[in-house]
């Protein structure tokens, strides 16, 4: 009597005999549940994702001067802005003051102009590039900037190592 019933078996009530036979099939039974939950945890840990990415936002490298109404300047300061920006009046202002025969400064504002900043990928705001004559960039940023580090990063552009303390070539 100690063999399956086939009643005990549709109800799902095994009984098992007394003897070697069934240690072995509990620790046969122990065995398969530990690989079991080894192999479920693995997978588990397998999927988890990793913390998403925040995106990079880029400045131009290069700037097609016949977009921008100044040419004859050697250099130019674009300061790429938008209506709904708190910190793009500031920055304009700012850039404007690097203004001289030798700077032209454009402000290129979203509502205005978006098809420039569609073309030169700008996706924040402000972003403020200085390039010169052939419109190579030499220097950008994007966000708030003191009027003093702007400074300093045109006289860089200007000449190279003026605001680093490094020898200026002087030919």
């Amino acid at each position: 009597m100690n063999e399956l019933q086939p009643w005990a078996a549709a109800a799902g009530l095994w009984r098992f005999r007394d003897d070697a036979g069934t240690m072995t099939s509990l620790l046969t039974a122990a065995v398969i549940a530990v690989i079991v939950a080894v192999a479920a945890l693995v997978i588990r840990r397998s999927r988890v994702s990793d913390a998403p990415t925040q995106k990079l936002f880029v400045a131009p490298t290069q700037i097609d001067r016949k977009d921008f109404a100044t040419q004859s300047q050697e250099w130019l300061v674009v300061v790429f802005t938008s209506a709904s920006c708190h910190v793009c009046a500031d920055m304009s202002a700012k850039a404007k003051v690097l203004a001289t025969r030798e700077v032209a400064v454009i402000e290129v504002e979203y509502e205005m102009q978006r098809d420039l900043h569609t073309r030169y990928n700008i996706e924040a705001v402000p972003t403020i590039v200085i390039c010169d004559v052939s419109g190579v960039v030499h220097k950008s940023f994007m966000g708030p900037l003191s009027a003093t580090d702007l400074w300093a990063a045109m006289a860089t552009a200007r000449e190279p190592g003026a605001s680093t303390g490094e020898p200026v070539n002087a030919d």
